[in-house]
């Protein structure tokens, strides 16, 4: 059993938290692994039950959290502080560096990479206008301001719990006691963070998942080893002995992971930016993409396409993208937000609002505008065909290194996506571990840091699922289902979580301002 260090005694875990989540992807992978194909004949039911049957649900959960956000930021909640009297921890370079590199896992590079030519071919982009209008719109849409709004709303949530509230039990279920009161403390509780933990599990198969395959194909063109399925599975548990290592130098280790991963990933867009001879193409298909999406956001946060089951045309974007992508976040939402909100005591709900939206924004619509429409340049100009490859059955990952090499010193490149991917793999992971561990105590103060034994369980439970459905051959639709599924439960978790935060919060001011004196708060 664990030993732990750090004057936490074994019955102060949380037993059912850790052994129920290992015993159930244990059951899964083994399920995926030994049954493909029933396992796959399921999954795509239950994402049409879910994703298409269910498909507002995400869409409205989605617009309401980002316009909640806004209201944190620009109401009297917005003066309040994370820790009274406190000053910032991290300055903001070090604080907007660990926002991104600590949230955003090596898929940003794969999706900014060949997103846009799914699009190309959908009917969807087709009724709006076109590829080249919309094929670099929407890869923003889906990666902006409402995705980052569930990871910024509940970064405030859970840092006004850890800060202002002092509440030690770092868990999910706890961001909704203002609304569910002592029913926390029974099965209720215990369900929401089982909920919660296996979304996180999801969203990290999806990740692992669609990533491994192009890490696999990168070492196999530049080292010449063939590529298989062992070779993936080797990359793949290499990366998790890194981020294992890693979880030995907690918060501080993650802070100078995120510097050294933003480098890299830096240094990956200026040579694309600069050596593909495409940069005036990028920047000002980038200027279009930005202006259409802020003149169409509200069409497209609202779009849900209600013909997709009438047989009257729809085209089920919304479904086959969206409410994949609103899903996708909303699992991570167990713990990138706490981690935000962990890292910004001292600053205020609207530095932590307009903070995190800058940085997370800049991140990953500088990815997107340059890694994706340097291949959308070369589908338009006729010297790539990705999309319709895609269509045809080709594999992402042959298409990206194909990508590549349209520039020179194509290994430079190649080497840079794979040096990229593994940093935002070590650090994203790292934070997660850090992040996770804090549910398998019954309480941790908030000052405190889970023993790394424990971290290290956690580190390597996110490998099981995704290595079976890698054995497995798992689809890019198998592989999205996963959080769709999830993710339906979690909504209604984070919609109790803000209702909670502004029950609470609300209080407290009117508290502070009833006996005639100002809550702690900055402008």
């Amino acid at each position: 059993m664990l030993k732990i260090k750090q004057g936490i005694a074994k019955r102060h875990l949380e037993w059912a938290i850790m052994l129920v989540p290992l015993c159930g992807i244990l059951a899964v992978a083994a399920f995926v692994a030994l049954l493909p194909e029933q396992s796959f004949t399921i999954l795509e039911l239950l994402r049409d039950f879910f994703g298409n049957r269910f498909g507002a649900w995400y869409i409205i959960v989605g617009l309401g959290v980002f316009l909640s956000s806004l209201y944190m930021a620009f109401s009297r909640y917005g003066g309040i502080v994370l820790g009274a009297d406190e000053k910032p921890r991290y300055s903001n370079l070090r604080w907007g560096l660990m926002v991104f590199s600590a949230t955003m896992g090596a898929d940003i590079i794969y999706w900014s990479l060949i997103e846009w030519a799914y699009y190309v071919t959908e009917p969807r982009i087709a009724q709006l206008g076109g590829p080249q209008e919309w094929a670099s719109t929407y890869p923003l849409f889906h990666w902006g301001p409402i995705p980052w709004s569930f990871y910024i709303s509940l970064a405030v949530v859970f840092g006004f719990m850890l800060h202002v509230r002092q509440n030690g039990r770092q868990k999910i279920s706890e961001t909704c006691r203002p609304l569910l009161g002592s029913r926390i403390d029974g099965w209720l509780g215990k369900a929401i963070n089982l909920v919660a933990v296996f979304g996180l599990l999801a969203g990290t198969t999806t990740t692992l998942g669609v990533v491994m395959p192009v890490l696999s194909a990168i070492v196999t063109k530049l080292t010449g080893i063939p590529g298989s399925v062992g070779l993936t599975l080797a990359i793949l548990f290499f990366i998790a002995i890194l981020y294992t290592l890693a979880v030995w130098f907690g918060v501080e280790g993650i802070s100078k992971l995120s510097a050294v991963c933003a480098a890299m990933f830096g240094a990956l867009l200026l040579f694309v930016l600069l050596a593909g001879g495409e940069a005036r193409y990028i920047l000002e298909t980038g200027v279009q993409s930005l202006g259409n999406l802020a003149q169409n956001f509200l069409a497209l946060a609202t779009w849900i396409d209600p013909l997709r089951l009438s047989g009257g045309g729809g085209t089920g974007f919304a479904q086959s993208w969206t409410v994949f992508y609103w899903s996708y976040w909303m699992v991570w939402c167990i713990a990138t937000p706490l981690f935000i909100g962990t890292i910004s005591k001292g600053r205020t709900i609207r530095s932590t609002v307009l903070g995190g939206y800058f940085w997370g924004l800049a991140g990953t619509f500088a990815s997107f505008i340059i890694l994706g429409n340097f291949g959308l340049a070369k589908q338009m100009r006729g010297s790539l065909d990705a999309a319709g490859r895609l269509v045809g059955g080709e594999e992402p990952a042959v298409l990206i290194l194909e990508i590549f090499q349209h520039l020179p010193l194509e290994g430079v490149g190649l080497v840079l996506v794979a040096v990229s991917m593994v940093f935002f793999y070590t650090t994203v992971f790292d934070a997660l571990t850090l992040v996770l561990s804090t549910y398998s105590y019954k309480e941790l103060g908030v000052s405190k840091e889970p023993d790394k034994k424990v971290r290290s369980f956690w580190a390597l439970l996110f490998t099981l699922l995704p290595a079976a459905l890698i054995f497995s051959k798992g689809t890019l639709s198998s592989l999205q289902t996963v959080p769709i599924i999830a993710a339906f439960p979690i909504g209604a978790v984070i919609v109790v979580a803000i209702a909670s935060f502004f029950k609470d919060a609300g209080s407290l001011l009117d508290e502070k301002e009833g006996l005639g004196r100002q809550p702690s708060t900055r402008t």
